[in-house]
């Protein structure tokens, strides 16, 4: 057993700093499904780290490429300069993605890949003599990473009050599609709620379609609580903005990378957005790394005037790492020869009927999944919102299970390398719990 560490410098994010310093949960190793506690507890792992270990823990491939790419090319500046992987990388991610988007514009997390997609959005109209369009519109309960773009089209309340008056104005925000009175314990896509999209038209009216740049939205709300769209939602978004010359954006930040049983949330849908982002699996969360996927028509509109011109005063000093890069080849090697990005197809019934099975548990009021995702959520205890679900995460991670909250909400998200057998523990240890 190894010594604790100092635990007082480190300030850490999105985590009750005091509360977690006085009974540390201290993660020590990982492999496969399962993490190492540093008193050396197995924990099953029933969140992919945070959304993005799609291939499991410890892949020796990876590590592997990482480790050449250090001592081939440890660094290249991504400004005026570039490398073979980066290349490649784009291209075999254009690959994957829906056709037609196929332009691909490195970033460092989910957060950068936000607002990359929404400048982008907003130079793009201004390219084509629209300068007026400026509105950005995201949704209710939506969570789009934590720069000042995100925040303002994300809709989660204690996220944004701090910063609310600092936060790009203009913008507007849909209805989420949250029903509980209709949709309770859906399998699936819940079956009511397409007209929810319809609350676009209402906004178009407000600010005039001449003003609005851009939709945001994720095909599944997961930081959330993991909220589905309803049957026909996405489809009216995409109708709507085509109508009204909107561009479409989707936050596969979570949903990309084979977690709805397509490689990304769109194909598995049917809808496809103008632009895509994503990050978290695109490593395997091994390497920070974002991308936004574009489609070329955007792409090629930023290509006119003398050629020796920039066409786009953005990017990061980190993108397209060499090293990162050989972190996204070598996980979408994995992910093609393990057929992990359409696995959750395979796996989705038996995890369904384990989800639908806590139904009659004390205190859950709602479950709901698609693929291998899964959101339950309970009764609030009165006057403690989010009490009930952190008791339950304690617990679990007590018994050797890792899950995560958000509100009273616990969110499933297992890495796509789960058996059965996983399955059947997961949900032995949370029933047991409940």
């Amino acid at each position: 057993m190894s010594a604790q560490p100092d635990l007082d410098a480190l300030w850490m994010p999105f985590t009750a700093n005091r509360q977690f310093k006085q009974a540390p949960r201290l993660l020590a190793r990982a492999k496969g499904m399962e993490y190492f506690t540093a008193d050396g507890r197995r924990v099953l792992d029933g969140a992919a780290g945070l959304w993005c270990v799609n291939a499991g823990h410890g892949r020796e491939e990876i590590a592997a490429a990482v480790a050449r790419q250090l001592e081939t090319l440890d660094y290249a500046p991504p400004f005026q300069m570039g490398h073979g992987p980066g290349f490649e990388l784009a291209t075999r991610l254009a690959a994957i993605c829906p056709p037609g988007l196929d332009r691909i514009f490195f970033t460092n997390s989910g957060s950068e890949s936000v607002d990359t997609a929404l400048k982008i959005a907003l130079a793009y109209h201004r390219l084509r003599g629209e300068g007026t369009r400026t509105r950005l519109i995201g949704r209710e309960r939506g969570y789009h990473g934590v720069g000042f773009g995100g925040i303002t089209v994300g809709g989660i309340v204690a996220n944004r009050r701090t910063w609310s008056a600092n936060l790009i104005p203009g913008a507007d925000h849909l209805p989420h599609t949250h029903d509980l009175a209709r949709n309770a314990w859906s399998r699936g896509q819940p079956a009511h709620g397409a007209e929810l999209a319809d609350d676009l038209e209402r906004l178009i009216a407000l600010h005039d379609a001449s003003t609005i740049a851009a939709v945001i939205v994720e095909p599944v709300a997961g930081s959330t609580g993991v909220l589905l769209p309803p049957k026909g939602y996405l489809e009216r978004l995409r109708a709507i903005c085509d109508a009204h010359g909107i561009l479409l954006i989707f936050d596969e930040v979570i949903t990309g990378f084979g977690r709805t049983g397509a490689p990304f949330a769109s194909q598995e849908f049917g809808v496809t957005p103008d632009l895509i982002t994503m990050a978290k699996g695109l490593t395997n969360g091994c390497v920070p790394m974002g991308a936004v996927a574009v489609k070329q028509a955007i792409h090629d509109a930023f290509m006119q005037g003398p050629p020796g011109v920039i066409e786009l005063f953005h990017g990061y000093t980190y993108s397209a790492h060499p090293v990162a890069c050989a972190a996204g080849l070598a996980t979408l090697d994995i992910y093609r020869r393990e057929g992990l990005l359409t696995r959750a197809k395979e796996l989705s019934k038996r995890w369904e009927d384990a989800v639908h099975g806590l139904r009659g548990r004390p205190h859950v009021i709602d479950t709901r999944n698609y693929g291998l995702i899964a959101g339950i959520e309970f009764e609030p205890i009165p006057g403690k919102p989010g009490a009930r679900a952190f008791d339950i995460f304690l617990k679990c991670f007590e018994r050797g299970l890792l899950v995560r909250t958000t509100g009273d909400i616990l969110a499933l998200s297992p890495p796509l390398i789960i058996e059965p057998r996983h399955i059947d523990e997961m949900f032995g240890i949370l029933a047991d719990v409940l």
